[in-house]
């Protein structure tokens, strides 16, 4: 009987997919956000044979997606209340450029064509095709522009560019930048590439409702599909705007190929985590399928997804505040319990009244810690305590505006906190940052002013050897000759004064992580601009929360009479 009536529903797919239909247009006017959240922005519809789609034309059937476990992985819900689909909405992004136009007003429209390749890659793609330089501050503010261009530059990194990325030349030098190419662009025959193998009912099934079919591409589960955007070179500019050098301004892909990881995970093993069972990729006749990923796209800014949540309105950001909340969260439970560790070990007495113990840092990820913008940064916090709560000694301690306690270049934008294999007084602070300078080798955060760093000491991933690590990924400074620092972390040895001190004692180290370095935000403050000051006010504002443990260890120590 059961092999009859398969049999039977096999020879009516013209049922099911009619059947199929009338669900996918009820769904379009019923989809909403989850938990009674209004519903986003109307749908652009510019055609079914124009080379992009809005998101909004994907997540009526890409929506509604529950595991096992019960938990909602719609792809449409997760995508939006990420970076990805917020990179145009960015304030520090937005700010970013507006500075580097001022800075270099000679190179306006090469540095917007530069900037939205990557944060508006669909409305940039569609100028390139037309002989037009891309453009960023025309599509601005988000949600109050009415063009098509608009809407699809609001869309930040979207369904249909990842989705369309030719295979060719990935991995390589050509692709990087943000020099993808789509796959078969020609209107009217392209396809919307994923890891699966599509069926001819399902194909049918997609081309009629969206005027692309549906086509298997295994390599978008790979790194090389993700260097297409996040392996990035800069061409620093001369005072009329003309290119003087190149920078390696983030390059996590280059690292992970020159880590043990290379060979173990992906860039969307860890960013993209694969729900553990088999499970639709589609609402509408979706079939399970083992490797579904979520399109969550975990990385290192929970900051940027707090600042959208609260300025949300302001920013004309879709997602809901729940759903950002939700995505900061989750970004932080990965932050704590996948990015690194740290411990504290061989605590020894020395001479003059001294201790002396070791901190041994882990890099957990498959490149440098913190990866990716070079406004990121982390640190030891190190704070020695007697028995009734006294410090005695504290480095790195971090104040309500986000700056480090005797980091140097918190306190001086001229200067830079030196790399550290010993540390013995409190004005010395192990952070593990890149730094860029200029022309005059003065440090810089104005990213096309930056020729080379002079510092980067970036936590190493497993596998790294240092020695063999080409111009593009070398380690900078003192590092450099530390035997210490290493792939996989970093060893750091601490000699804390205790002179007339005796009892109990409480070591304790959080290693901290902060996506937007004080400085970086600072220097910010002197360009007179609607961008800049506005994202100077949300750091203001948002300051004491900019960083956060990403791990930590304590130990006891007692000091005798007798010593």
């Amino acid at each position: 009987m059961a092999e009859s009536s398969m049999a039977g529903t096999r020879a009516r797919p013209g049922v099911t997919l009619v059947a199929a239909m009338v669900g996918w247009l009820a769904s379009l006017c019923l989809t909403a956000a989850p938990g009674g959240a209004q519903p986003p922005r109307p749908a652009v519809h510019p055609g079914k044979d124009a080379i992009f789609q809005s998101a909004d034309n994907c997540v009526a059937c890409h929506n509604g997606l529950i595991s096992a476990s019960g938990e909602d992985v719609s792809i449409g819900f997760a995508w939006r209340a990420s970076m990805m689909a917020n990179s145009s909405r960015d304030p520090y992004w937005q700010a970013a450029v507006r500075r580097e136009a001022i800075d270099h007003p000679a190179a306006v429209r090469e540095i917007e064509d530069e900037c939205s390749t990557c944060h508006m890659p669909m409305a940039r793609t569609r100028a390139k095709a037309s002989g037009r330089p891309g453009e960023v501050f025309s599509h601005l503010p988000i949600g109050e522009r009415v063009t098509l261009d608009d809407h699809l530059a609001a869309d930040g990194v979207s369904c249909t560019v990842c989705h369309q990325i030719d295979r060719q030349g990935l991995g390589t030098r050509a692709t990087f930048t943000g020099n993808f190419s789509i796959a078969n662009p020609i209107l009217g025959n392209r396809t919307m590439l994923g890891p699966f193998e599509v069926d001819r009912g399902r194909t049918t099934l997609m081309r009629s409702a969206t005027g692309v079919a549906p086509g298997e591409a295994r390599y978008i589960q790979e790194s090389e599909l993700c260097a297409t955007c996040h392996t990035l070179f800069t061409s620093a500019l001369g005072p009329q705007g003309e290119p003087i050098g190149s920078l390696p301004e983030q390059v996590p892909y280059l690292e992970w190929r020159h880590s043990s990881f290379r060979d173990r995970r992906s860039c969307q093993a860890c960013h993209m985590p694969v729900v553990d069972h088999p499970m639709p990729i589609a609402s509408v006749v979706g079939e399970p399928r083992d490797g579904f990923s979520r399109h969550t796209f975990l990385g290192g800014n929970f900051f940027m997804l707090q600042i959208l949540s609260r300025y949300r309105a302001a920013l004309g950001v879709a997602a809901q505040p729940t759903e950002l909340d939700a995505a900061a969260a989750a970004t932080v439970r990965q932050l704590q319990s996948e990015t690194a560790g740290v411990s504290i070990r061989d605590i020894t007495p020395e001479p003059g009244d001294r201790v002396r113990f070791e901190v041994l840092v882990t890099n957990k990820t498959g490149h440098k810690l913190p990866t990716g913008y070079p406004s990121r940064r982390a640190w030891l916090h190190v704070m020695v305590s007697d028995a009734a709560g006294r410090t005695v000694f504290e480095s790195g301690a971090i104040d309500a505006r986000g700056a480090i306690g005797g980091n140097d270049q918190d306190d001086d934008p001229l200067r830079v906190e030196p790399h550290y294999d010993r540390i013995d007084s409190a004005g010395q602070v192990q952070v593990y940052e890149s730094v860029m300078a200029d022309s005059a080798g003065a440090p810089t955060t104005g990213l096309l002013r930056g020729l080379a760093f002079i510092k980067d000491n970036r936590l190493l991933p497993d596998g790294f050897d240092k020695r063999s690590a080409d111009n593009d990924i070398a380690v900078r400074g003192q590092a450099a000759a530390d035997e210490t620092f290493v792939g996989g972390g970093d060893r750091v040895t601490y000699s804390v004064d205790v002179a007339g001190a005796v009892g109990s004692f409480l070591i304790q180290v959080e290693l901290r992580y902060q996506p937007i370095a004080f400085r970086w935000a600072r220097n910010l403050a002197s360009y007179d601009a609607p961008e800049t000051r506005r994202f100077v006010s949300y750091y203001d504002e948002m300051a004491a929360g900019s960083s956060l443990v990403l791990a930590k260890d304590s130990a006891a120590l007692t000091v005798t009479a007798s010593r």
